[in-house]
């Protein structure tokens, strides 16, 4: 039986949390930030949980965490 593989792509923007949510990174925080607000940056450096609807996607692309 072949083992299940990893998506790499899903791998690279999604992290496992301890309680086992998923946390990603929100987009748009890299660049022409001279037109943002202070809070809008500030928001875009913490990182977010999935909601539970796109959770168990997720959980597909990442079977070992």
């Amino acid at each position: 039986m072949p083992k299940i593989k990893t998506n790499r792509a899903a791998a690279k923007r999604f992290k496992k949390t301890g309680s086992g949510k998923f946390a990603y990174a929100k987009s748009h925080g890299s660049h022409i930030l001279t037109k943002k607000t202070t809070k809008r940056k500030r928001s875009l450096r913490k990182k977010h949980i999935i909601d539970k609807t796109n959770e168990k996607s997720i959980r597909l692309l990442l079977p070992n965490g």
